[in-house]
């Protein structure tokens, strides 16, 4: 009889923990594997991903066959110190129907914010960010070799193409190394500017330069989750760090790597920027794509004098579309939302 309950209560055990995780069989064990040869001519991006809202956005970023997915963060709401919660979020997150779409026909990669680091608007000081760190890779599916398992932080780095037709994408780490942010809850600055504050840390910045330096790519994307250019909007950006936001352009044009392309997530708006950074050919731009599935609720007006265009305020993703038929590459950024609907089209140029 004790065997026969045994033996019952492990069917209950493993049939409900099938069910807990259970993937479509279409899309089952489908995901691109990473081609670091595949030359990209779309790439999707996006972030603010809860996963307890609705998907549906998905089938529109599939619309547009993109090669290469990233992650630019928020890419789950956990704000949670519990491992096995967050665990369980991301869990959700992956074996959601729309989502393996997605897996089926791009490569996935990306970098993180605050909600999936593990707290609103967390630094340094957060406690659990080597286990959040170890479950964003996890979901990631960064294999377990890679120089970023084995080092502080989540900053990795992949370049994709062939000779001449080349994009490198740099994933920053804006959190686990970040200093101090104060809140002052003023009508029009929510944060206290942290003069003397850093955000990448020592290590990660050695790192930067050194990838920018050795970069033989004719396109150079570097992601933070949040925005690099914009200064005057109240909330989390690095701007709230001058000194950190200074020393990233002076690496720009002491590296000079070629068409560097700023990527930002965070705001739950989408919005293009542009910066004329001394000593480099061209402008820098900067695609901010946030609310995969939440937006700002209502228009208001925000000021970015570096704007180029209008703010989007509605569910949002961007799509990057490369030329390589002439001798430079052209680019062109897309915002688009439900029902593949365009909000955005710019071509960046000087």
């Amino acid at each position: 009889m004790k065997n026969i309950l045994v033996l019952f209560l492990s069917f209950v055990f493993i049939t409900t923990y099938s069910q807990n995780i259970k993937v479509d069989n279409k899309y089952a064990n489908t995901a691109k594997k990473m081609d670091s040869e595949k030359i990209l001519q779309t790439i999707a991006f996006g972030s603010c991903n809860n996963q307890n809202k609705s998907q549906e956005i998905w089938k529109d970023v599939v619309k547009n066959r993109p090669e290469l997915w990233i992650w630019l963060g928020d890419n789950i709401y956990a704000d949670t110190k519990n491992t096995k919660l967050m665990a369980e979020k991301y869990t959700k997150q992956k074996n959601d129907i729309n989502y393996r779409r997605l897996l089926a026909c791009a490569m996935v990669i990306g970098t993180w914010d605050d909600h999936d680091f593990g707290a609103n608007d967390a630094g340094k000081e957060f406690t659990n960010k080597k286990q959040s760190k170890r479950l964003l890779l996890d979901f990631l599916d960064v294999p377990k070799n890679a120089p970023s398992r084995h080092r502080k932080g989540a900053y990795q780095a992949y370049t994709f193409g062939k000779p001449g037709k080349k994009v490198k994408v740099i994933l920053l780490d804006a959190r686990y190394f970040r200093d101090e942010l104060i809140k002052i809850n003023l009508k029009h600055q929510k944060y206290k500017v942290n003069e003397e504050g850093d955000i990448l840390g020592e290590e990660q910045w050695k790192w930067l330069e050194k990838e920018l330096t050795k970069s033989d790519a004719q396109i150079n994307l570097i992601a933070s989750g949040i925005q690099m250019i914009p200064e005057e909007h109240a909330f989390e950006k690095w701007a709230n760090y001058p000194k950190a936001r200074k020393r990233l352009f002076h690496l720009l044009q002491k590296t000079k790597p070629a068409m560097p392309i700023l990527m930002s997530g965070d705001r739950h708006i989408a919005e293009l920027s542009k910066a004329d950074v001394g000593g480099l050919e061209t402008p820098v731009y900067e695609i901010t794509a946030s609310g995969l599935t939440h937006s700002w609720n209502q228009k208001r007006e925000e000021i970015n004098s570096y704007r180029v265009g209008e703010m989007v305020i509605a569910k949002n993703f961007g799509v990057m579309k490369i030329d390589w038929s002439g001798v430079t590459p052209r680019v062109t950024v897309e915002v688009r939302g439900l029902g593949n609907q365009l909000f955005l089209s710019h071509e960046l140029r000087e």
